[in-house]
């Protein structure tokens, strides 16, 4: 029996954004989208930073208004902004977090024992960013690929020594490399099916590249994760989609694939890692965390339109509490700083309504994005030597799913009394 046998929809039934009807229609089933999950209002392309010259200047806002699809249960955005539009000059460097980067080397070193990886094996991986990952294959002797549409982003992985293509992936792409010869035994895509518009054009493309026996690894955010602990900052215009065990086995379901196994993350506020592989893989047998996990999201409600009608309270209680600290904190004469300029924050901040009335500043350890300023709200982004040089009494973490080693960066600020604030699931001081 697949998910898709068991899946139980409801008959229609209204759900808090449902005041505007979609005329877009899913990008997995090809159903139109009737059921709201969320509305966040209107906000900028996350990644969109911008220099001093551009401040006078107009500045794009899409909705960033979030459906569920009654066929296959997928959440979604439509698609406002074209994959070109964001990714060709990207601002995002996977390679500046140090804990990520400890993340991707325990990662090659379990695959590479788990599969018996060698020197006549293939690694792709979608979305190699600066080669974060894929480096850590190259001492093994492991011929390894990074297809990667960011040029900027490529070139520092191919200064890495990591052989990198410059172009989006999909069926096109997976059957010019199979003509070329290249056949993978691991393709991996960490943090990347969530970004992708046309997911049965990428889902071919995997089916393609993939050898007879090969392994497919996707690491994503867990949608129950963002629904109990109200993280709405991992929704901005780059996540078309949002995924559960029930839709992303759906997905591989539809394109000749299927998921074998799973691990639960710490990543990103909590993610999935599933293990794909070909149908027709005798050798991969569907594991008990797979039937675990599916009939945990059976029992929450997930295949049920009910489920997701909560979130949208949530987001909107999560919002009332900072709002309600940072008004206080001003008024008692606080100063508050921001760490991080990461795409999550930007949609915290435009939904808040939270610009440099309430937030002085915000660093970033990114040369990249250092004397530029955040969409929207135009907060300007500093080295971070600029929390010790004005000491401010709050510091606001909006890369919240790494607070740990950024409260270590900075654990300095407390000499002066200073303190950090964790903003989801709600408002935390520290």
């Amino acid at each position: 029996m697949t998910i898709s046998d068991t899946a139980q929809m409801l008959p229609e039934t209204a759900s808090p954004s449902d005041g505007i009807a979609s005329t877009a229609q899913c990008r997995l089933c090809s159903k139109p989208l009737r059921h709201g999950f969320v509305d966040l209002g209107m906000s900028p392309p996350c990644e969109s930073y911008l220099t001093a010259e551009q401040l006078n200047h107009m500045e794009p806002f899409y909705p960033l208004r979030v459906y569920v699809c009654d066929g296959c249960l997928l959440v979604q955005l439509e698609e406002y902004v074209q994959p070109e539009a964001i990714f060709t000059e990207y601002a995002y460097f996977s390679s500046f977090s140090d804990s990520w980067l400890r993340h991707a080397s325990d990662y090659v070193d379990m695959i590479t024992s788990r599969l018996g990886l060698n020197a006549q094996s293939r690694v792709v991986e979608l979305a190699s960013n600066d080669g974060y990952l894929l480096q850590y294959f190259i001492p093994k002797g492991i011929p390894a690929l990074g297809i990667e549409p960011a040029a900027n982003v490529a070139k520092a992985a191919i200064a890495k020594g990591v052989p990198t293509r410059v172009e989006f992936f999909g069926e096109n792409s997976a059957q010019k490399m199979r003509s070329e010869g290249i056949h993978a035994d691991l393709i991996i895509g960490n943090n990347v099916l969530a970004q992708v518009p046309d997911l049965c054009d990428f889902t071919k493309g995997m089916k393609i590249l993939l050898k007879p026996e090969g392994v497919i690894t996707l690491e994503f955010p867990h949608l129950v994760k963002l629904v109990d602990e109200h993280q709405l900052d991992t929704i901005y215009h780059e996540h078309f989609s949002y995924f559960s065990m029930l839709s992303v086995t759906r997905c591989f379901e539809m394109h000749g694939l299927k998921v074998f196994d799973v691990e639960h993350l710490p990543t990103h506020g909590g993610s999935l890692r599933v293990y794909g592989a070909h149908v027709e893989d005798s050798s991969k047998r569907i594991s008990e965390a797979v039937i675990k996990l599916t009939d945990h999201e059976m029992n929450l409600g997930m295949n049920q339109l009910d489920y997701y009608s909560s979130f949208e309270a949530k987001a909107r209680r999560t919002k009332h509490q900072l709002l309600d600290f940072l008004i206080q904190a001003k008024r008692e004469g606080k100063s508050i700083a921001g760490y991080g300029a990461p795409g999550k924050g930007n949609t915290l901040l435009n939904y808040c309504g939270i610009r440099a009335d309430f937030l002085d500043y915000t660093v970033d350890r990114n040369p990249y994005k250092q004397g530029r300023f955040l969409p929207g709200t135009h907060i300007p982004i500093h080295h971070p030597d600029r929390i010790q040089e004005t000491r401010p009494d709050y510091v606001l973490i909006l890369p919240w799913n790494i607070k740990n080693e950024i409260m270590n960066q900075l654990s300095f600020i407390k000499s002066w009394g200073g303190r950090f604030i964790v903003p989801i699931p709600e408002p935390k001081i520290i």
